[in-house]
């Protein structure tokens, strides 16, 4: 049971953001806002999301992607944060698990997830 005045302010927190929805194992690509000095642009990270946790304000999603080298690079990103500019779902993929971190043991064909006919 929250106090009322902190549901107040999380939903003025979330109010304006429009958020699509997605579920681990869906492809996503996301535009993070980077300050540099006196400059800001945006840079996108694109990998598949393997989880998803907390609820409200506090929701979080972590997204994986193959980086240089075959290595794996995950980030754990804020579901309402400033610095994320946009998300876009690429691709549906269609798993059994709410949480995909299976994919970490993973390379090459072994880590691909199907993708979910429509």
């Amino acid at each position: 049971m929250k106090n009322r005045y902190i549901e107040s302010f999380e939903k003025a927190q979330i109010g304006g953001k429009a958020v699509p929805t997605f579920k681990a194992g869906d492809t996503l690509r996301l535009g993070i806002k980077i300050q540099e000095g006196d400059k800001s642009r945006v840079q996108n990270f694109e990998g598949i999301c393997i989880a998803i946790r907390g609820n409200g304000v506090d929701r979080t999603f972590t997204v994986r992607k193959m980086g240089a080298n075959n290595v794996g690079v995950e980030k754990v990103f804020p579901l309402y944060s400033d610095s994320l500019e946009r998300i876009e779902v690429l691709r549906i993929g269609r798993v059994r698990r709410a949480k995909l971190y299976y994919l970490r043991d993973r390379k090459g064909k072994s880590a691909r997830i199907k993708e979910l006919r429509k």
